[in-house]
């Protein structure tokens, strides 16, 4: 699959705002998965293999790390067989090595073309995702949807990140400078 998601992600301060919002808008659940995803180097966009108990993909993806609604350009390759889940992780690690990994469990709401995802990402909190699918040439109908459920959920812009959960991963990882020499 190929397609624009115009999407922003949020520290969710208010989860039971959202919660309540997401209700109002009668969303499809489509469950609660365990992700792990996999980011291997690239020199460019992003690379993750995803694997999960709902959701197993290839993603390669390419954004700014803006925060606020955003164009996300995605090529995405579903998976289901586990071994063949298996074979390519080690064929990526070997030849790109792995960036970070990030372990979330993930509660997966849609409404129409919009995906609402709820996160607790481990060592990082909880976050709301939202992905609105741009059908051809549609980008503006799109982005208006994400920030309709912006506004609706109270996300603050102070909450949006720039950057994926990958870039947290790895911030957390690096050594703090005290300033002292």
């Amino acid at each position: 699959m190929q397609g624009i998601n115009l999407e922003f992600k949020a520290r969710m301060r208010d989860e039971k705002r959202v919660r309540a919002a997401l209700q109002s808008l009668r969303p499809r659940v489509a469950g609660t998965d365990h992700q792990v995803d996999t980011y291997f180097r690239t020199s460019s966009g992003r690379l993750k293999l995803r694997e999960g108990t709902i959701e197993n993909a290839l993603v390669f993806y390419k954004r700014e790390n803006k925060a606020q609604v955003r164009a996300s350009r995605v090529l995405l390759l579903e998976l289901a067989e586990p071994d063949e889940i298996r074979t390519i992780k080690a064929i990526l690690e070997s030849a790109l090595g792995i960036a970070a990994v990030v372990d979330k469990i993930r509660e997966i709401y849609f409404v129409g073309n919009v995906k609402i995802h709820l996160d607790r990402v481990r060592t990082l909190g909880r976050f709301l995702e939202v992905e609105a699918l741009a059908s051809k040439g549609n980008l503006r109908q799109a982005r208006k949807q994400a920030r309709e459920i912006k506004d609706q959920f109270g996300i603050l812009p102070e909450d949006i990140l720039s950057c994926s959960y990958a870039d947290l991963v790895l911030e957390r990882r690096r050594p703090r400078r005290t300033g002292k020499r």
